[in-house]
């Protein structure tokens, strides 16, 4: 059971109010992850930047869900996972398939799209230590050594969700419910601190 509340606009505190209302107004709804980062307004405030300064990265946004997802993966995140499925799907308009591939952890046929979900998961696995093959990979895939610096973007942005809903457990709200994702069974013993 967790020891946090998932605010409305109402009941979250004050400066988190007009945060919560462009929620409202961006998505149709606010999501339980934003009600339950506003219990810590600069959380909220952090988030809802970081979002948007990943929008402006280089990257396609197909290849931003790529990212989003394999990271949401690397790190168990049931919310995000069905989130950005959602997200990649309807909004980014990302072929099923890859969604389902980077879901279950499997390789993509788009060689590129494989390299940068490879490249995003390393990052998070190996706490941002990655070069050699790792990293001539990538780029030798196509992408540019300011890609190298926008994933880790993408790994800071995502790492806040990630680690808030771990923390937090943010219910999935309906308008993700049909891409419900299952934490991987090796992963489903892990223990709270």
């Amino acid at each position: 059971m967790s020891q946090f509340k998932i605010h409305s606009i109402q009941t979250a505190p004050a400066i988190a109010q007009p945060l919560l209302e462009g929620s409202l107004k961006k998505y149709g709804f606010v999501p339980n992850l934003h009600g339950g980062l506003a219990e810590a307004p600069a959380a909220l405030k952090s988030y809802i930047e970081l979002t948007a300064l990943f929008d402006q990265t280089s990257f396609s946004p197909t290849e931003q869900q790529v990212i989003l997802l394999a990271i949401s993966v690397e790190n168990h995140c049931t919310y995000c996972v069905a989130a950005h499925s959602m997200i990649a799907k309807h909004m980014a308009k990302a072929d099923p398939a890859i969604v389902e591939a980077l879901r279950n952890g499997k390789p993509l046929s788009d060689a590129k799209l494989d390299a940068l979900a490879s490249f995003s998961r390393a990052v998070v696995k190996n706490r941002g230590v990655v070069c050699g093959q790792t990293l001539d990979k990538f780029i030798t895939a196509g992408y540019s050594r300011a890609q190298v610096l926008e994933v880790l973007l993408g790994v800071a942005f995502k790492t806040l969700s990630n680690y808030t809903n771990h923390i937090i457990h943010a219910p999935l709200d309906t308008a993700f419910q049909a891409e419900a994702w299952e934490e991987p069974a090796q992963c489903s013993s892990r223990q709270c601190a």
